[in-house]
């Protein structure tokens, strides 16, 4: 799916990005500690370069080791 849009995530265990991604860009390997769309949160391993087709509302900061990270849209 090609997307539209990227903006750099801060990882917060507080603030939400804004709205929820279409999909996470993970430019350096680690663990994505999301909060999904229902508030749940989920860990992903992620190498680098990997898109993930996830629909987030915030990535933690606690457990994040992931860096580089886009919130993709497909506006």
């Amino acid at each position: 799916m090609p997307y539209t849009e990227a903006i750099a995530i801060v990882t917060s265990d507080t603030v939400d990005i804004g709205r929820l991604t279409d999909a996470v860009y993970v430019g350096g390997a680690g663990i994505v500690q999301a909060v999904m769309q229902n508030n749940r949160v989920a860990a992903f391993t992620a190498v680098a370069g990997a898109t993930l087709p996830i629909r987030v509302r915030r990535v933690n900061a606690t457990s994040t080791t992931a860096t580089l990270m886009l919130a993709l849209y497909n506006t």
